[in-house]
Formats: C-alpha cells, structure tokens, sequence
C-alpha cells in the first residue's frame, strides 16, 4: 500500500498525517491539548504553522528510510485562504519529491470520522457534512453510508424547510463546523445532530489511498481547490475618511 501526505486546512483547524498500509504513522494538528489554552489559529495564519508541520512529517518519514508515493490534499469547499495555502503545500511537496497529486473532497472527509465511531447507523441513513460559510450558510451534500452522493456539493442557506423532503424518507445525521447553528432551525423528527467532529487529515486515508489505488492524480501545475464561491473582499475603511 502507499504511504501519502496528508494535508487538511479547509478550516480553522490545520492538520498533517502520514499514512502507511492504511495505518496513521504520524499526526500533528493545531487542535487545543488537554490543559492547554484554546489556540486562536485561524485560516489566514496556516501559512505560519503549516510549513512546520510539514517539515515535521517529512523529517519523520526521512529519519525511518519511509519512501513517499503521494500527497492528498482536501481540495474544498471550505476556507478560500486555508484552502490556497494547503493545495500550493500540497503542489510544492509533490513537485520537489516528484509525487503523485491526490485531491480528496473536504465533506467526504468530515464524514470518516463519523462511519468510524458510529457503525450502527440505519442503514437508510443519510450523512450531510455541514461547513460554515456566513450567516445562516454551509457547504453541504448527502452522502448514503457508503460515501455514495445522494445531493452534490452546494452552499445553501439553512431554514426550517432545508432537506424536508430527504428528511421526509430518512434519518439525517448533521455534523461539522456549521451545523451548530442549525439545530434550532432544522427540527424534524428524522433530523440528528452529532457534536464535535473533528476535520482532520488522518481521516484523508481511506479515501485518499482509493484514489492513488485508481490511479486518479490531479496535475500538480493546474489543479485549483474547490472553492464553489469567488471570494470577496472587502475595502478596508480609511481612518481619515470625513477629517479630511
């Protein structure tokens, strides 16, 4: 089996593993440690720890002779700035070692962490991966318990109607960074909610290690992260406006 980087930075948390065989030989992330103050790292300062934990790893897999066959990134949606800043890692790595390119959908990884520590789902049961966008908006899909795509990605904006109807034939299971602000909008009988999910790139592995098994790289020249909105800025406000 390969061994495969593995970066995920689609949102405030930032995250690298290394796997082998399917088994995760190292992990690093920026989550707060038991007795620790909580970190207040967020997308826009990846950049900072990103490149250490990378370094980390690499020095790992260097130090025990563990010879890369590939880098994942989370490709999106997500984070515009996380997002960046782990998919041109993710290329510079690849490019310098000369490794295989893989992109692994941000929602399909949220939603590992679930099948692992709840294996006793209906088995009608749809997972619906919730990213945080802005206000009462998420990046969402539906994915059956095989990872099989019953609505595709989209932003949608949340109120007491979304996913009525699949709510209507199914239990639903919400988790991730932006479903917590749903729980007072969505109440359906059908409808549950799942409470810390961690984003993490150790639960890149399966999927990521399916596609290097297909051979489904992505160029590492052209590839461009999932972004599914153009990002906006802002002007920032000038402090003399109106003294001058």
């Amino acid at each position: 089996m390969p061994v495969i980087l593995h970066i995920e930075t689609a949102t405030d948390l930032c995250s690298v593993a290394v796997s082998q065989d399917t088994a995760i030989i190292f992990q690093t992330d920026n989550l707060p440690k038991e007795g620790d103050e909580p970190k207040q790292e967020k997308g826009t300062n990846h950049a900072s720890i990103l490149g250490t934990m990378v370094d980390e790893a690499l020095s790992f897999t260097d130090n025990h002779a563990i010879p890369f066959d590939g880098v994942a990134v989370s490709a999106g949606p997500g984070s515009y700035t996380g997002l960046r800043i782990g998919v041109s890692m993710a290329k510079g790595v690849a490019y310098g070692r000369n490794l295989k390119l893989i992109s692994v959908p941000t929602l399909e990884v949220q939603c590992v962490p679930v099948l692992l520590v709840h294996d006793d789902l209906p088995e009608d049961a749809l997972l619906c991966p919730m990213l945080d966008a802005r206000r009462m908006e998420v990046y969402t899909a539906l994915y059956t318990r095989a990872l099989k795509t019953v609505l595709p990605i989209q932003p949608m904006v949340i109120d007491e109607h979304a996913f009525t109807e699949q709510l209507n034939e199914h239990p639903i299971y919400f988790f991730g960074n932006g479903a917590e602000k749903c729980k007072a909008v969505i109440q359906h009988p059908n409808a549950h909610f799942f409470d810390g999910v961690p984003l993490l790139a150790k639960y890149m592995s399966p999927l990521a290690e399916k596609k290097f098994l297909r051979e489904e790289f992505e160029d590492v020249a052209y590839f461009v992260p999932n972004y599914l909105k153009e990002f906006r800025t802002t002007q920032a406000k000038n402090p003399l406006q109106g003294l001058l």
